[in-house]
């Protein structure tokens, strides 16, 4: 136990000096407390000791020096504060501020300072302009309308509706209690207003939703000659992005360069979100090259951007210059490039990613070992994926989805099944994606019969509204088996509209199957469709026809689709090669060495060539 007595409470000493008082002398002793628990032993000691010594002052000092020490792990104790005030015969109002302000410091229920609010009234005490913004934001803090809408009719009552401050924590309380109303009235009301005010009063409507609100109380400002600071533009900045507005982001950030705003960390990373956001990642390239200070979330906002917008390969670059800066990765950063990893099928960089997690100590649980899960199953290292869900301790329904459709697609339908049942026992319930995941288990695995109970379950016990994907597995787990009639008849059962997805699954199975004549009848019904011309489905007939040896009927289909002007889709490949991804489309001269590429291809066209003629 921590003490500070030499021996025992009889040997303490109170004086530091023979010439001291011994009330100067405890008071010194208070004041070089190191924690609470000193700060008590004193208290004791002086009750047991000195009983009578003047305690007003003292116990002034206790109240004082306990409530605002924010160092040497010294968390106030509301218990012991309230029981101190309580032997005070006249506490003044600063003590009272004092004690309110702790409650907003410390971890405690901050609705114990409307309780000594209260208090204070009841010992005759008259609340000023400092009392009012703490109760007000321990209030803000529990989102306690009914106690903040009490302080509100007291302020009007005792005349501080006017101090510029408490109008503030008004506004301040009401929009996060979400009262905009209540936000707007106190504004107006209001006869001072500054910058503090209007941001205020902004940030309410954004926290809100309201975004075109917002940003029109931003313009008012601005018509007043109210000028806008860092914090502000980071509140309408924040607001852009969720409205998806380019122009409106344009506009903002040159009202930032024409009055000469800095352009700090926050104001940065709202700016890159922003523009990531809107669909313009070279500005957002722009903003990041520029900022002076880069933390962490600058990083991490261009990362997750760019994964957002599909640029994989970008991403990754970005996370080679972050690491190549010596900046500190968190569990975002990781999640963002495993997300990466699983896109591009960078196996080696996402093992790296695993070997950084297990050596610095992080859990590969929630959002980490969910990304770990579904980057080993689009690389195709399924027992890593098993091995990762085996280690989790907290799984969710987004760590069997992965599992499932991992499985699934990787072609081990049954252990996707196995996975479904464990999850059910546990539970957690399916979603939409998770049934997906079973609908692909069982068309690639041949259950049949498994693949039409899930469909059902999924509509009669879980209510999910089947969506296209749905259905387009439905079709595909029937036409791999080779019931095409029963596909056709299950399209035409549908309660929405067939598209492309769908018809496509059956194209596929006719293919499979040489079924040329219910091909065709999809094909036509393709045709008919008022949405954009799939080329998939004219690529999977043409197939079909060649497949047949009806060159004629394929060679036409052709034509048509130059007619119409539908392309195919040129394919694309990736390979991994010392930690980077490599991407090549048909026809793509657009590598550094695309020359020495093309001219090692040529040689390998001849060597195979060679060896046939040998072979022959």
């Amino acid at each position: 136990m921590e003490t500070i007595f030499k021996s025992s409470p009889c040997s303490y000493s109170i004086t530091n000096n023979k010439t001291d008082s011994p009330i100067s002398s405890l008071i010194h002793t208070i004041q070089s407390c190191k924690s609470l628990n000193q700060l008590k032993q004193i208290h004791s000691y002086i009750i047991k000791t000195s009983p009578t010594i003047p305690l007003q002052l003292l116990y002034t000092k206790i109240i004082t020096i306990s409530a605002t020490s924010s160092s040497n792990n010294h968390i106030p104790d509301t218990n012991y504060l309230h029981s101190v005030l309580t032997k005070l015969d006249n506490p003044t109002i600063d003590l009272y501020n004092i004690v309110l302000k702790s409650f907003i410091r410390s971890n405690h229920n901050p609705l114990l300072a409307f309780l000594f609010y209260t208090d204070l009234h009841v010992k005759g005490l008259v609340a000023d302009t400092f009392t009012y913004p703490f109760v007000l934001k321990s209030c803000t803090l529990m989102c306690a309308l009914r106690e903040g809408q009490q302080l509100h009719s007291h302020v009007f009552k005792n005349g501080f509706v006017l101090n510029l401050y408490v109008v503030n924590m008004l506004i301040r309380f009401y929009g996060k209690c979400g009262v905009m109303e209540g936000a707007q009235k106190v504004f107006d009301k209001s006869t001072e207003r500054d910058l503090v005010t209007w941001t205020t009063l902004i940030q309410g409507y954004m926290d809100m939703g309201c975004y075109e609100k917002g940003v029109q109380t931003f313009y008012q400002m601005c018509e007043t000659g109210v000028r806008a600071d860092e914090m502000t533009m980071v509140v309408l900045i924040s607001a852009c992005a969720k409205l998806r507005d380019l122009n409106l982001g344009k506009k903002l950030h040159k009202y930032m360069i024409d009055h000469e705003l800095n352009l700090d960390v926050y104001v940065g990373n709202a700016l890159i979100d922003m523009y990531m956001k809107c669909g313009d990642a070279d500005l957002s390239v722009r903003v990041f090259t520029e900022m002076p200070v880069k933390n962490v979330v600058t990083w991490n906002s261009m990362i997750l951007g760019l994964v957002q917008r599909g640029e994989f390969t970008m991403a990754l670059n970005v996370f080679k210059k972050m690491k190549d800066n010596g900046v500190e990765y968190d569990e975002v950063t990781l999640v963002g490039v495993l997300n990466c990893c699983a896109n591009l099928g960078a196996y080696k960089q996402g093992k790296w990613v695993h070997s950084y997690i297990d050596k610095n100590g992080v859990k590969a649980d929630g959002f980490i070992g969910n990304a770990l899960l579904d980057m080993y199953m689009k690389c195709g290292h399924v027992e890593n994926a098993i091995c990762v869900f085996k280690r989790m301790k907290h799984r969710d329904v987004v760590t069997y989805t992965s599992m499932i459709v991992g499985l699934a697609i990787n072609g081990n339908g049954r252990k996707a099944v196995e996975i479904f049942s464990e999850m059910s026992k546990t539970g957690i319930v399916p979603n939409d994606v998770t049934y997906v995941g079973m609908l692909m288990a069982c068309s690639h695995a041949g259950l049949v019969k498994e693949g039409c109970k899930y469909f059902v379950d999924m509509i009669t016990v879980h209510n999910i509204t089947p969506r296209k994907e749905h259905y387009g597995c439905m079709v595909d787990l029937l036409g791999r088996a080779g019931l095409l009639n029963e596909a056709e008849d299950f399209i035409d059962k549908m309660t929405t509209k067939p598209d492309g997805v769908v018809w496509g699954a059956l194209l596929a199975a006719c293919r499979t199957h040489g079924n040329i004549e219910i091909g065709k009848r999809m094909m036509k019904k393709v045709d008919e469709m008022d949405t954009e011309i799939d080329d998939g489905a004219y690529v999977l007939m043409s197939n079909l026809y060649c497949s047949s040896y009806r060159w004629r009927d394929a060679f036409k289909l052709r034509k048509t689709m130059k007619e119409r002007n539908v392309r195919k889709s040129p394919g694309c490949s990736s390979v991994e090669v010392d930690g980077v991804v490599y991407e090549f489309r048909k026809g793509d001269k657009s590598h550094m060495k695309a020359k020495e590429i093309y001219m090692l291809l040529d040689t390998i066209e001849k060597h195979l060539k060679n060896s046939d003629q040998i072979v022959a």
